[in-house]
């Protein structure tokens, strides 16, 4: 390979990290101002023995810097003698290892002559791939000795180079970098970080690298100091009482304004006295008929004067008040009471009637004691409840009571709210707020935005939404008033604007949906607005811009905090357009958070080390600090332990002195000063002024195909397209089920002459379905976006869809309602197909890549409007089934002969051409070659792996028998994959054990937003398979985390306490794939082994057994070497054959991953970590009653028997072992591994083995119509019908695989299999039952196989009577129920 090819693949698709700068990137020349910082670097003139390559120690500073700022792990950096630098950085890694990784790179990157510049490569690279713009390779540098421009090469502009320079003696560090995007506060902070690292790491170079402090002597002063004093016990009243005192104050102010309906000419105002004499009769009606202190009373309410009157009158009652929308569908309005239990219900007249559904609800399942059935304030300012039976309003016993506080007295830890957000599984969490919160920053704001009694506010947000209070309590501290438009005022596009002019509103409360709402096709400016504050989602320059056109003189607030954080947030203030026109034109597209109010803290914490803050630039999570934190989720107190923590940067008891009693009414409902952090799940950063920015949330990182994509990333260069007004990027899945990225946006409407270059007809009978005429009608300018997109995203990130819409859905809280954000059905893209006509211009196409084009396009579902090269098979709207069509029709039709794997790796219709082309002019099939490709790294690959494994584990010894221990004993055991077939029966065998003296807990790793889901997650598998017990469920912890990260992305905290508490570890957790190259199947089979590893390396000695495959020893060589074997007597392969003999020749991704696994596993065994590999073949039905997964290889193969009605004579024997006796292996060996001194391996084989064709023509013996053809014979009669006949058959997805050489591919050497036995027969004194002597398959266990089938609807009935009954088995209903509807597809079973 020459020397440009090697960097050609070297750098394929860099990730071109990006230091956080201050000013937005220019988008015209000029595009840099070169500007130099030095600083000496006293520390490398010092000798050290183990750094002798003082450019590596500080290479190594750089890339360790760069990984803590970005958060990339892929470095990518241009270096000294003309070289780049691209490997990959572990932040587990100790700065040791990181200088070793890094010298090693350089000494390899010195083999490789680089006799050419990087523009003429990146040149090559856009010749050879057809890109529209020329690649860019690197961003960063790290120079030696050498004078350096920004701008030397053409096509990599780098934004920042150091430059080590020894020339005199000393070693003087230059940062060269481009004063356009940096400021020099900046580039001051990154040279002491730089400086402050390298000291701390040559000190102990076994200092972890993610956790040498970024925090400066410099820049501590701006960043905040988690251990101050946050006014835990400034307590300054209920808002409910301040208001009464305010309107016994100014009784006769207004207070609220209703402006004029349609139907009226005239608005309806209401005075403090009005607002606080009716609220006393609801308060004191609540009281009389039964609520209590702490009682929720749900408000049933539309927007206006009455939800004011409630709300004050279920504080006054000492209650908690909540509010339903009715713009919910009734089914979920009953969701929110199912979560809400309110002991009261009012219903506000303008709201309209209940639906029958949530009467029915409310009656059969809450206890309602209290209710006003039609609340409503009269323009007099009396209030009416409803009629009583005897005609008398069912408030108007206790309108003698306007005048009279209630009494009840309620304290800063009472809860006056319940707001909801959103839950796992569709059901909405309930927040419970604190009195504390409520009035305790109004004043600190009034001053610091100049908010008096004089302002007009307005009630624009979510009626059932949290920022709902804003809106009223902050004008009812102030002794201001509230204006409230009507729907029509907030709906048509232009009127809200009107609105707010004249009425002369002066500070409002947006999202930054509804702040899109008010500026839509608006002409009128609304001067008289001073501030608008926004809550509740990520706030762009082009909102604040748009706004400031209609209202010059507003400062806008951008205000970052969350349901859970109430009223403490943080605060960044735009300057009005009047006071400086160009501050928005000096900031980046988003806003940044700021800075935390009055006694609030944004805490960025060091991801890998929670017990510090991140320095100025390195990316952490966002903890909120504050006294004025919600109490918690409602009914969640697991949840509340991990979302709600206690400081850890103070002792718990630390602030205690600070409360004084001085015999205050209210200290029985005080709880004491609690310092306390909410953990957002964001991540963000500190700017250089102590501002905090966000960079995105770990919901917002998506994988597609295997890629990691920032859904906010693609947004924000979507919104920067000059015709796109609003725009939301989600994932959904399509028709089938793959998930595919999908953009919804509203193009510039006010912008007709530019956007009608994009129209086109859209035919009447499909106009009136807003997705097909969207995708219709603007479907030219669909292809612009995208067209837009190629040059600022990769391939993979592309949306697969852009629909473009009048207006995006809004939910009641005036947020985006993206469950209404669906998929377009296959109907409505088929309506789409047949009303465009295509533009697709054949002289952009070669030959070969026209017959490409002509066939994808025969097989897609739905015919785009328009095609070009660059265009993806999956963009297109491909996936892996259909690919496998793609791939058979290309053999048919133009003789070409490809493996499926091509399509993954040149996904295009010019890379997948070109493949073709070269295949052809090469005379043969590709096979050998992609073989050759992905067989070549993947031992070398272990090899690397293994240099990042600890150099010791501490050995486990054995557990005493249970009948020899003494006292009860709890065995932890952390499992992964247990929601897969096989960790199912693993976790019902721990659990369903119950030996003398010993009891388990499974801490089961489970991916989902939060514990409910997983416990949910966990069970519902348990009923698919067969397996749940509910008594398993108080025995069962579920652990939360990705595999693929460090310490699962677990605290430090959380990480030790599950280190030092678990026993056993067992990894069964895998990405089962046939076609996925070992590249994409790396991370979830080979980085998560030694991630989990990782914890058996610290906390207290622990078995660990690790689930295989007997893929591993697919090759030639161990098939020959079993029949050898067994010509010789002997069982089979042995169980400590170290497999190097198949370190080459895998050909399947998942057998290489298994591999590299096994190998990186026995190393660490050899540094003293106990425990087994399990390597079973088949994993099958439950011999009870064959509980399976319906998604495996042979089951699929028996209803695709069933389908054609043909089996295969194939007479190899299959290692087929029904999956209960498999996890009694995999327990057994866990608790009693083979081998006391070694990591040894159990292999799992059948006892008996049954042949294929047996397996396969049981079906016959139970009465089903199938017969037996040779192989050939077979394969032509199922390519006939799959592919000719276009029949359904049940391996259509395995066509690749089964019409290949199946009798090849199903060939399974013999084993070996004493230590498995041995495991099993020290396993009898645990169980009471001797497993020793194996299980296999049956023709007889077959047939209950094909009995379950049946049950669950996956066969047919057999169509002969005559022939064998089918076993009578049992399975509930649940289970039934749920294998049907497909649950049982999902996961892994076969670990061959």
């Amino acid at each position: 390979m020459t020397n440009e090819k090697v960097w050609i693949e070297k750098l394929d698709n860099p990730t071109l990290s990006v230091l956080p700068h201050d000013f937005l990137r220019p988008q015209q020349e000029p595009y840099t101002k070169q500007a130099t910082y030095s600083l000496q670097l006293p520390q490398l003139d010092v000798p050290h023995d183990s750094f002798s390559n003082k450019y590596a120690v500080a290479l190594s500073v750089w890339a360790a810097l760069i990984y803590r700022v970005t958060g990339d792990d892929d470095i990518v950096l241009y270096i000294a003698n003309n070289k780049i630098l691209r490997f990959n950085i572990q932040p587990t890694w100790s700065f040791n290892e990181l200088y070793s990784t890094i010298n090693n790179e350089l000494n390899k990157l010195n083999s490789i002559e680089a006799n050419f510049s990087f523009d003429e490569l990146a040149e090559k690279i856009q010749s050879c791939q057809d890109l529209e713009r020329t690649p860019q390779l690197f961003r960063l540098a790290f120079l030696e000795n050498q004078d350096f421009k920004l701008d030397e090469f053409k096509h990599h502009l780098v934004d920042f180079a150091l430059n080590l320079d020894t020339s005199n003696n000393a070693h003087v560090l230059n940062l060269i970098y481009n004063s356009l995007l940096y400021s020099n506060e900046r580039v001051t902070i990154v040279a002491d970080q730089f400086t402050q690292y390298l000291t701390a790491a040559l000190s102990d170079p076994s200092n972890c690298i993610t956790k040498i402090s970024l925090i400066t002597a410099s820049s501590k002063d701006s960043l905040p100091d988690p251990t101050k004093n946050l006014g835990w016990c400034d307590f300054v009243g209920c808002i409910h009482d301040i208001f009464q005192d305010n309107a016994e104050a100014f009784p006769e102010r207004t207070c609220v304004v209703e402006t004029p309906t349609l139907n009226s000419d005239k608005s309806r105002s209401f005075t403090y006295r009005d607002i606080n004499r009716t609220s006393n009769i609801v308060a004191h009606y609540l009281i009389k008929t039964g609520i209590k202190r702490g009682d929720v009373v749900m408000i049933y309410s539309s927007r206006g004067v009455d939800l004011m009157v409630c709300v004050m009158g279920v504080l006054k009652a000492g209650a908690t008040f909540s509010v339903i929308d009715p713009a919910y569908p009734p089914a979920r309005q009953t969701i929110y009471l199912g979560v809400a239990k309110p002991r009261g219900l009012i219903v506000i007249r303008a709201a309209g009637q209940l639906d029958q559904l949530v009467e029915d609800y409310i009656n059969d399942e809450l206890e309602i004691v209290s209710r006003i059935n039609s609340i409503a304030i009269q323009e007099n300012g009396t209030i009416e409840g409803g009629k009583l039976d005897n005609g008398e309003d069912v408030l108007a016993p206790y309108d003698h009571y306007k005048d009279t506080r209630t009494g009840v007295v309620v304290g800063p830890d009472s809860n006056p709210t319940l707001s909801f957000t959103s839950g796992s599984e569709g059901i909405p969490k309930g927040v419970l707020g604190r009195h504390f919160s409520l009035a305790y920053y109004f004043n600190w704001m009034s001053k610091r935005f100049n908010l008096t009694e004089n302002d007009k506010f307005t009630m624009l947000s979510g009626i059932a939404h949290d920022p709902i209070q804003r809106d009223m309590f902050t004008p009812l501290f102030l002794g201001a008033q509230l204006y409230v438009p009507t729907q029509d005022d907030i709906g048509t596009p232009g009127r809200l604007a009107e609105w707010m002019s004249k009425y002369g509103c002066t500070v409002t409360h947006l999202t930054p949906a509804m702040g899109q709402l008010l500026t839509a096709q608006a002409t009128t400016p609304f001067p008289k607005l001073h501030h608008a504050f926004f809550v509740g989602d990520i706030l762009t320059k082009r909102d604040c811009l748009r706004l400031q056109t209609l209202a010059e003189n507003c400062r806008i607030v951008n205000m970052y905090g969350t349901t859970e954080t109430q009223r403490a947030v943080s605060y960044f203030e735009v300057k009005s357009k009047n006071d400086d026109p160009n501050f928005l034109k000096k900031l980046k597209d988003v806003m940044p958070a700021g800075k935390g109010m009055l006694n609030v803290q944004l805490l960025v914490v060091n991801r890998n080390d929670r017990t510090q803050i991140c320095g100025i630039g390195e990316i952490g999570e966002i903890y909120v600090r504050a006294g004025g934190l919600a109490e918690g989720y409602r009914g969640l107190p697991e949840l509340n332990k991990e979302k709600f923590v206690n400081n850890w940067f103070v002792e718990k008891d630390h602030w205690n002195y600070l409360d004084k009693d001085n015999g205050e009414p209210w200290r029985q409902f005080w709880l004491g000063p609690r310092d306390r952090l909410y953990r957002t799940g964001d991540l963000g950063r500190y700017l250089p002024n102590g501002d905090c920015e966000c960079c995105g949330r770990a919901d917002d990182q998506v994988k597609i195909r295997g890629f990691r994509i920032e859904l906010g990333e693609i947004d924000t260069h979507i919104s920067q397209h000059p015709l796109v007004r609003e725009n939301i990027t989600l994932v959904r899945k399509n028709a089938d089920n793959e998930p595919t990225l999908i953009t919804f946006m509203v193009p510039r409407f006010d912008k007709p002459d530019d956007l009608s270059k994009f129209q086109s007809d859209v035919p009447k009978e499909v106009e009136t379905d807003p997705i097909v005429k969207g995708l219709i009608g603007y479907h030219l300018l669909s292809k612009d976006i995208r067209t837009f997109l190629k040059k600022r995203l990769a391939s993979y990130a592309m949306p697969s869809l852009i629909v473009v819409m009048d207006k995006l859905p809004l939910n009641p809280n005036g947020k985006v309602d993206k469950p209404k954000l669906q998929f377009p059905t296959p109907k409505q893209l088929n309506l789409v197909a047949e009303n465009t006509v295509s533009e697709t211009d054949d002289s952009q196409f070669t030959n070969v890549e026209r017959e490409v084009r002509d066939l994808w396009l025969s097989i897609l579902p739905t015919k785009p409007a328009s095609v070009s090269p660059d265009d993806s098979f999956f963009d297109l709207g491909g996936h892996s089934i259909l690919a496998t069509k793609m791939i058979f029709t290309l053999k048919k039709k133009l003789q070409v002969d490809l493996p499926l794997g091509t399509i993954f790796k040149y996904p295009t219709i010019k890379a997948f051409a070109a493949e073709i082309d070269r295949i052809k002019s090469s005379g043969g099939s590709s096979q050998g070659e992609v073989v050759e490709n992905v067989t070549a790294n993947y031992a070398e690959d272990a090899k690397k792996l293994v240099e990042t494994l600890p150099s010791s584990y501490p050995s486990r010894e054995y557990f005493v028998e249970p009948n020899s221990a003494e006292g009860k004993t709890t065995i932890n055991v952390f499992v992964t994959g247990v929601t897969g077939f096989l960790g199912s029966y693993i976790l019902a065998d721990l659990l369903g054990r119950s030996p003398k003296n010993y009891s388990f807990k499974v801490f089961a790793h489970v991916r989902a937003k939060d514990e409910e889901a997983a416990f949910a997650r966990l069970q519902k598998a348990g009923i698919t398979y067969g397996t749940w017990n509910e008594k398993f469920a108080s025995n069962i912890k579920v652990v939360l985390g990705d595999l693929s990260k460090s310490q699962f992305g677990l605290s430090d905290e959380k990480w030790m306490d599950l280190a030092n508490t678990v026993d056993i570890i067992i990894h069964n957790g895998a990405l089962v794939h046939w076609v996925y190259p070992y590249a994409k199947l790396r991370d979830p089979n080979v980085i998560s082994t030694i991630n989990v590893m990782s914890l058996a390396a610290v906390g207290k000695p622990k078995f660990f057994d690790f689930v295989s495959s007997t893929s591993t020893l697919d090759t030639e060589y161990y098939f020959n070497l079993s029949d050898k074997l067994v010509s010789e007597g002997k069982p089979g392969i042995l169980e400590s054959d170290d497999l190097m003999n198949s370190a080459s020749g895998l050909t399947g991704g998942y057998g290489q991953s298994k591999w590299a696994a096994e190998y990186i596993i026995r190393r660490a065994g050899e540094r003293g970590l106990r425990g087994c590999i399990v390597r079973p073949g088949y994993v099958t039905g439950a011999s009870a009653n064959g509980s399976s997964n319906t998604d495996d290889f042979l089951l699929r193969f028996l209803k695709g028997s069933v389908q054609l009605g043909k089996i295969p004579d194939i007479e190899n024997s299959v290692n087929m072992v029904p999956v209960d006796h498999v996890a009694r292996v995999v327990v057994a060996t866990s608790l009693n591994p083979p081998k006391e001194n070694e990591l040894a391996v159990a292999q799992v084989t059948g006892h008996p083995r049954i042949l294929f064709k047996d397996y396969l023509y049981t079906l016959h013996d139970y009465g089903y119509d199938v017969e037996i053809e040779s192989y050939s014979k077979w394969k032509k009669s199922l390519e006939a019908s799959v592919i000719d006949r276009n029949e359904e058959n049940a391996l259509y997805p395995l066509l690749h695989m089964v019409l290949d050489n199946l009798p090849e591919s199903t060939k399974a050497p013999e084993l070996d299999d004493r230590n498995a036995v041995a495991s099993l027969k020290k396993d009898t004194a645990w169980t009471g039952v001797d497993w020793s002597n194996g299980i296999g398959v049956t023709p007889e266990e077959v047939g209950i196989y094909i009995a379950f089938l049946n049950k669950v609807g996956f066969l047919p009935p057999p169509t002969h009577n005559d022939k064998l009954p089918l076993p009578s088995i049992e399975l509930t209903q649940a289970q039934i129920s749920l294998v049907a509807s497909g649950a049982g597809a999902r996961g892994s079973s076969a670990a061959a």
